[in-house]
């Protein structure tokens, strides 16, 4: 996957914005005001990255798996992975893990803001 087909992925999510509040090099996407997802636009070592939200022990097992998943960068690493775009984690991975990221975000609004989502 490449950086324009992370964001495409980011932008097809139900009701995601993109903004860029932590200046022009860093994009981030979000649902119901609240962060899924962000990536700087300019390759970090050579590589691209996109960074996502996920549940505590699964991310300790996606690091511990793959090579291209490490704790998130510039984030609080408990919550937090960097994926590399171009390394050994899957497409269908990557598309899977941004979607968990979404249902990580919307699991933690309250009731109300939740049912808003989720019927909108």
């Amino acid at each position: 996957m490449n950086i324009e087909e992370a964001r495409e992925l980011c932008l097809s999510i139900k009701g995601s914005t993109e903004s860029f509040p932590f200046g022009e090099d860093v994009l981030v996407f979000k649902v119901a005001d609240k962060m899924f997802a962000y990536m700087a636009l300019e390759p970090k070592n050579g590589e691209f990255w996109v960074n996502v939200k996920c549940d505590p022990e699964r991310a300790i097992d996606l690091r511990e798996k793959y090579e291209g998943i490490f704790p998130g960068y510039h984030s609080n690493k408990k919550y937090w992975n960097s994926i590399v775009l171009d390394s050994d984690v899957s497409d269908e991975l990557i598309v899977e893990l941004v979607r968990h990221s979404v249902d990580e975000v919307i699991k933690k609004l309250p009731k109300k803001k939740q049912e808003e989502y989720l019927n909108s």
